[in-house]
């Protein structure tokens, strides 16, 4: 029945969450709290820490160990996957398998075009709504920003995209996560072979970088060639890349005890310099903030909105649980391709430069 004043009724949609970390508790949880009109958190997942249980007892939901449980609870209609991104991909293809409406994915969906193309498929076949959680795309400022470059319409020069993060213990652990001769690497990282440096650094690049590389994708839609890239010691990276006439630079870097964290892209054009600076993860500071430096010294800030960029995700897939609603699976799938290629060439580039 539509509602009195002629919009759809709002519909309360459970929600599974699979995971129990940081994502969960600081992000997702407290972002749901503000769209109590459209989700409610029914169920929640570790994989045997047993913070699942402490989270749950504080949203009144049910929890489990392992996503069988998770999966199978009739409650459960959406579900997010804030699980190691090793595991996405086999776990979107369990949540289609289980006949669930949607599953909100957090980035990547997948580390290689083969199993983004299983994931996006199976998706597309069942008519599962699929959104990724790319937060700094669904950023109100950045949908300001892209349309400021559009209304420029000149070409764009140059983009640096600059993280510089505290420590975060999941990317510290990268070196014990490979397979095969690289799981028994414990040296310092300034000490890491060749083959070991680049393979960190494709998982960075797939695993952190791909926070901002939808985004860029927006701004340059084919990059051609990795000319550089190097692992930077703690734990990072950098890189320079050849999209048509732009020239990329990216660098990521941890360090501990380092200065607070800062997350840029600046965007050069013809007639002006355009910075959105992303606000640090696990914080809702509300949207990134937009700068423009014109060519003729004028200078312009967008007011920063009071909504983030994990409030818009949500929002955007409770409206593509209407019915009718378009489901850009092509979009979805060429973002995942477009990262899976440039960590691919990135891991090449650093080992001919060692060889170099």
């Amino acid at each position: 029945m539509p509602a009195s004043d002629g919009r759809e009724p709002m519909m309360v949609h459970g929600v599974g969450l699979v995971g129990a970390g940081p994502g969960v508790s600081a992000l997702h949880l407290p972002t749901l709290a503000r769209l109590a009109d459209r989700f409610a958190v029914v169920h929640i997942a570790d994989s045997g820490s047993g913070r699942a249980r402490a989270l749950a007892e504080r949203v009144d939901a049910r929890s489990s160990t392992g996503i069988a449980d998770l999966l199978a609870d009739p409650a459960v209609e959406v579900v997010a996957l804030c699980s190691p991104p090793s595991e996405h991909a086999d776990q979107v293809l369990a949540c289609v398998a289980a006949g669930k409406r949607a599953v909100l994915c957090e980035k990547p969906i997948a580390f290689t075009v083969a199993e983004a193309e299983r994931v996006v498929s199976a998706c597309r076949a069942a008519g599962t709504v699929l959104v990724v959680g790319t937060n700094h795309l669904f950023d109100p400022a950045w949908g300001r920003a892209k349309h400021h470059l559009d209304a420029g319409g000149g070409p764009v020069h140059s983009v640096a995209i600059t993280v510089a993060l505290p420590p975060n213990t999941r990317y510290h652990q990268l070196v014990t996560e490979f397979e095969g001769e690289l799981a028994a690497t414990r040296r310092p990282p300034a000490e890491l072979d060749a083959r070991t440096q680049a393979a960190i650094v494709r998982q960075l690049v797939i695993g952190l970088g791909i926070h901002d590389l939808p985004a860029l994708r927006d701004v340059v839609p084919r990059l051609d060639e990795v000319a550089f890239a190097r692992f930077v010691p703690p734990l990072g990276y950098v890189m320079g890349i050849r999209g048509g006439e732009t020239l990329i630079t990216a660098s990521a870097v941890m360090v501990p005890g380092g200065a607070d964290a800062l997350w840029r892209m600046s965007i050069v054009t013809d007639i002006d310099r355009l910075d959105v600076e992303f606000p640090p993860a696990f914080v809702h500071a509300g949207s990134a903030r937009a700068r423009v430096w014109a060519a003729d010294g004028r200078f312009t800030e967008y007011r920063p909105d009071h909504d983030d960029g994990y409030l818009a995700e949500w929002r955007s897939l409770a409206d593509l649980l209407h019915p009718g609603r378009v489901l850009e699976y092509d979009h979805i799938l060429d973002d995942a391709v477009f990262a899976a290629d440039l960590a691919d060439a990135a891991e090449a580039a650093v080992l001919v430069g060692q060889r170099a």
